[in-house]
């Protein structure tokens, strides 16, 4: 078990409501899992997650990394796709 802070950048940051939130999460799908039930399942943020890319620890995240077992203390950054790029 981890405790996962999750930094959201722009339209995620938008949609979340806030910077940053912090979760007690074995995976970084079970805290992104988290972070939409916070929300109720609201379908925006659900939408913007799904667009983002992550990093965790400054290192970019591919989809297979999401169900890793995650230990100590890690940062994960959701990045919307920006304008222009």
């Amino acid at each position: 078990m981890a405790t996962v802070t999750i930094r959201y950048w722009a339209g995620a940051r938008d949609a979340a409501g806030v910077e940053s939130e912090e979760f007690e999460a074995g995976t970084v799908a079970d805290a992104l899992r988290q972070a939409e039930a916070r929300r109720g399942g609201a379908a925006e943020f659900g939408r913007v997650l799904g667009l983002c890319s992550f990093l965790l620890d400054g290192r970019r995240l591919g989809a297979e990394d999401r169900t890793r077992p995650l230990a100590g203390g890690v940062e994960l950054e959701a990045l919307p796709p920006f304008a222009g790029g």
